[in-house]
């Protein structure tokens, strides 16, 4: 695997929350994080509102601030890739 930014990781957590939420495990597995890692990002994210933990349902949501923040790093990485020259 490619070394990924942290902005590329942050996205990848908020894409697999989704709308439906995630649990810890499916957030692990999917964005090929150790347990230290995670809980680092979902700690930092829940501090900056881009996530919410649910107690009662025991999931990872996505906050509208976190919807936003995907759709303006997709839109970006969107138009970095369309300027980018062909070789």
């Amino acid at each position: 695997m490619k070394n990924r930014s942290r902005l590329e990781i942050i996205a990848m957590i908020l894409e697999t929350v989704g709308d439906n939420g995630a649990i810890q495990a499916k957030i692990m597995y999917k964005v090929y994080l150790s347990f230290l890692q995670m809980k680092e990002y979902l700690s930092n994210l829940m501090k900056n509102d881009l996530l919410i933990y649910d107690d009662g349902a025991q999931i990872y949501k996505m906050t509208d601030k976190g919807r936003r923040f995907l759709i303006l790093y997709k839109q970006m990485t969107e138009s970095i890739i369309m300027t980018k020259p062909i070789l």
